[in-house]
């Protein structure tokens, strides 16, 4: 009796598709073994596929001549990556004040938390000026909610843009914009980008308005803060 034989092969990191082999005459029942880019057969009759991100062997057995379909739904798992939720927020404001000093303000990250109401810190390392140690503190939905990072600043585009990412801890990046509306007047627009704490996770769909609310009402401190800024630098 003549049957087919029908292997799995990956396609992508996540996906399995079934490619035709050849047709035989035998009847025995192989193992083929899932992994990596490379079929090789094992001293076993086996085909054999090993990635570099797995230590143990997967595999499972169709039976030649077989008219049933086997399943893969359960051997495609292990290939799905774990993958947290990602928010961005963008808050814009018009500010009474040039660009050039809206810019200037906002290059100084070490007086970012006199206007920004849950930032509790910024310091600047002094041996690499472009990375910053960042340590947040709040209290919201009734728990004291604090983290840190250690962030780079990307080259920016001098009264234009700043923008950041951070290096460790709390996962998030983000940029500030600086768009000239007259000679005395511009508008300003934060978006911030971060991975959901694990902590947060069952109030996800609450803390992206409520961050924004903060990030609106830090930047309408910052409007205030400019102004004094403007006044002091040209008295």
């Amino acid at each position: 009796m003549s049957a087919t034989a029908t292997s799995y092969v990956v396609s992508s990191p996540n996906s399995l598709s079934p490619t035709h082999l050849s047709s035989t005459t035998s009847t025995r029942t192989r193992s083929v073994i899932l992994y990596s880019s490379k079929l090789v057969s094992t001293w076993r009759g086996c085909y054999s596929l090993r990635p570099a991100f797995f230590s143990s062997e997967l595999f499972f057995r169709i039976p030649y001549g077989s008219s049933k379909r086997t399943s893969i739904s359960t051997a495609s798992k292990p290939f799905s990556p774990v993958t947290m939720e990602w928010q961005d927020c963008v808050v814009k404001m018009e500010l009474d004040v040039p660009t050039s000093v809206a810019y200037d303000c906002y290059s100084d990250r070490e007086a970012i938390p006199r206007w920004m109401p849950f930032i509790s810190s910024v310091k600047i390392l002094e041996d690499q000026p472009a990375l910053s140690q960042w340590s947040l503190k709040y209290k919201a939905f009734g728990r004291d909610i604090k983290f840190s990072w250690l962030a780079r600043n990307l080259q920016p585009i001098p009264n234009q843009k700043i923008h950041w990412r951070s290096l460790d801890g709390l996962p998030n990046r983000g940029a500030v914009r600086f768009y000239p509306k007259g000679p005395a007047s511009c508008v300003v627009e934060l978006t911030v980008s971060y991975e959901v704490p694990q902590i947060l996770v069952p109030v996800a769909s609450a803390l992206k308005p409520f961050l924004e609310s903060l990030l609106g009402r830090g930047l309408e401190r910052f409007a205030s803060f400019a102004k004094t800024y403007q006044a002091e630098s040209t008295s």
